[in-house]
C-alpha cells in the first residue's frame, strides 16, 4: 500500500463487501469500519468522522500515490503550511496512461485539515469543498495514480451505474431532459474532450474514452427523461413536456 510510509493511521470504510477486501486491508495494518453505503459523498464524510487525526489524506480504492507524491506528503507532514493541498490525478485506462481527454491533470484536493471543509458535489461525483473562502491551498508535485478500468466493458458497466445515480439526482433537483439537450449535450461533450482537450493525442483509447463520455451524457439524459415520464404517469409533481 502506497500510504504505509506516509500515514500514521489507515482507515478503510467498507460497505459490507463479500470478497477478501477486509482481510487484505487488515493484513496491511488498516483499521476497517463497515458502514452501509448511502452514497459516494455520504460515505466519504462518514470516513472523515472516523479519522483520529485532523489532517487527512483521502484516496479511493483504485488509487495509489506516485513515489514523488509520497515524498511531497512526507515533506508537508514536517511543516504544514496550508489548510489543504491539491494534486494531479493520472488515470490508467486499459493499461494506458491518459494525458488528455479532460482526464489530466484532473486536479484534486485530497490532503486537508478536515476541520476546514467537507465532501460535497453531486453523486456520484464528489469534491472536497472548503468552508471558508479565506482558507489557504497549496499544490503538490507528483500524481495520484488512478487505475480506473482494465477493460472497455468495465467502463461501460460503470457509466451505466453512474448515469443511473446522476439521473436520479437530477430528477430530485427538478432538472429537465429536453430533446434538444439529449441531442446537443453529447455532441458538445465529444467536441470538448476529443478536440478542445486534445483527446485525439491519446490515440485509440482517447477516441474510446471520448465516445464513451459522450454516450454517457446521452444515456444520463435519456434516463432522466424516462424517470420523469414514469413518475409523472404515477402522479409525480414534475417532469418535462
Amino acid at each position: 500500500m502506497s500510504v504505509r510510509d506516509v500515514a500514521d493511521e489507515i482507515v478503510v470504510v467498507d460497505s459490507f463487501s463479500t470478497d477478501r477486501t477486509i482481510d487484505i486491508c487488515k493484513r496491511f495494518g488498516a483499521r476497517v469500519i463497515q458502514h452501509v453505503f448511502e452514497g459516494h459523498i455520504q460515505q466519504k464524510n462518514f470516513a472523515l468522522e472516523q479519522a483520529t487525526y485532523h489532517h487527512v489524506l483521502s484516496l479511493d480504492a483504485d488509487e495509489v500515490l506516485s513515489d514523488e507524491l509520497q515524498k511531497e506528503i512526507q515533506r508537508v507532514k514536517k511543516q504544514w503550511n496550508y489548510d489543504c493541498y491539491e494534486m494531479n490525478r493520472l488515470t490508467n485506462y486499459c493499461g494506458t496512461w491518459i494525458y488528455h481527454c479532460g482526464w489530466y491533470p484532473d486536479r484534486k484536493i485530497r490532503l486537508f485539515d478536515k476541520r476546514k471543509g467537507r465532501w460535497t458535489g453531486i453523486n456520484p461525483h464528489d469534491r472536497f469543498e472548503l468552508f471558508d473562502y479565506s482558507a489557504t491551498k497549496g499544490r503538490l508535485k507528483g500524481d495520484i495514480l488512478h487505475y480506473s478500468y482494465s477493460t472497455i466493458s468495465d467502463h461501460i458497466r460503470q457509466f451505466d451505474y453512474f448515469t443511473e445515480i446522476s439521473a436520479r439526482v437530477l430528477y430530485e433537483q427538478q432538472k429537465k431532459a429536453t430533446l434538444i439537450k439529449i441531442i446537443v449535450a453529447p455532441i458538445l461533450r465529444f467536441v470538448r474532450d476529443y478536440i478542445l482537450k486534445a483527446g485525439f493525442l491519446d490515440g485509440y483509447y482517447g477516441l474510446v474514452i471520448c465516445l464513451n463520455s459522450s454516450y454517457s451524457v446521452f444515456v444520463k439524459y435519456c434516463k432522466l427523461r424516462e424517470l420523469s415520464k414514469t413518475n409523472r404517469m404515477k402522479g409525480g409533481s414534475y417532469g418535462q413536456q
